[in-house]
């Protein structure tokens, strides 16, 4: 077992992997493992002639990633690691770029390099929208990137999607990106490192991660956070709860709900006496139905309450 933590950011061409790796890496003292896309002699051919060009592209980009993920464990042995791609995830573009018996000859190099190569303790995964990629992949104006086909980037967009769906490795921590500024915005930055932090102590890496002194915001969300933990927790049961009960994520259907539930707690508040009164069951009647309705709206009412605070 490796003596310090792996943790690798994936997501869509554009999203922001690698400058999330660069702003991460000094914090959580991390040696950074970085993607070199520039090595490969393919790629600009690639993005003009996908068809033509894919199995050469593909197979250099194999060879490189092997070459760097492989000397990762020894890494591991003096420190954390933070890379901005997985080893897995080659076998996402290989299938959108690939057919045949070039798709046969990647598959069989790709398992057999594979096994030697290790899983990250903790997937990161950085999401966004098509519009949100395409403006940060104009922003940075790669040569080899300009003119790029948004169809292609949605295409690997769905693909990223389903991809982290199966995936099972690695515990993975989900970010939605379209509304984040890592390098302008501090608090993004702060909140992003929070959370992988947070999932890695959950993990068997608790006294091996790197301390570092919070500013005054972060400790009053961690306050806020021992606060509401609890809630954060109720719904996960939640949806878990709906989940095995068949119930979907119908925003209509959790609001009704909720507007009925809340209509019982006001007949039971009307005209009775703090005695006769038993408003436990219709408060927490009130908790379910938000929970649902959070669920159904994909909102964290943890994170959401922390945010509202600190305001």
């Amino acid at each position: 077992m490796a003596q310090y933590p792996y943790v690798a950011i994936e997501g869509v061409i554009g999203v922001g992997k690698t400058t999330l790796v660069r702003l991460l890496a000094p914090d959580m003292k991390a040696a950074p493992v970085l993607e070199v896309f520039e090595e490969n002699p393919f790629l600009s051919d690639f993005y003009a002639d996908r068809a033509r060009y894919a199995f050469q592209t593909q197979i250099f980009f194999l060879l490189s990633r092997y070459r760097q993920q492989h000397n990762i464990p020894e890494a591991l042995m003096r420190g954390p690691v933070l890379s901005d791609y997985t080893f897995a995830k080659d076998s996402l573009f290989a299938h959108l770029n690939l057919a045949g018996d070039e798709l046969a000859v990647y598959e069989r190099l790709h398992t057999a390099m594979a096994e030697k190569i290790p899983k990250p303790d903790l997937f990161v995964y950085l999401r966004a929208d098509l519009d949100a990629l395409m403006a940060r992949i104009a922003q940075r104006d790669r040569p080899y990137e300009r003119g790029m086909d948004s169809q292609y980037i949605e295409s690997l967009r769905l693909a990223y999607e389903g991809f982290i769906a199966a995936y099972s490795q690695s515990p993975v921590l989900v970010i939605d990106t379209n509304n984040m500024d890592f390098v302008r915005d501090p608090h993004d930055l702060a909140s992003v490192r929070e959370r992988i932090m947070s999932m890695l102590k959950q993990g068997a890496y608790q006294q091996m991660i790197p301390q570092f002194e919070p500013t005054p915001d972060e400790v009053e969300r961690a306050a806020l956070a021992r606060e509401s933990r609890q809630l954060g927790d109720l719904q996960r049961w939640q949806r878990a709860a709906d989940g095995a009960h068949g119930e979907g994520d119908n925003l209509l259907q959790g609001f009704l709900g909720l507007t009925q539930t809340v209509g019982t707690l006001g007949a039971a508040l009307a005209g009775r006496s703090a005695e006769e009164r038993d408003l436990q069951p219709v408060l927490v009647g009130c908790l379910e139905r938000l929970m649902q309705l959070a669920n159904a709206a994909d909102v964290d009412l943890e994170e959401a309450y922390i945010a509202q605070k600190l305001e």
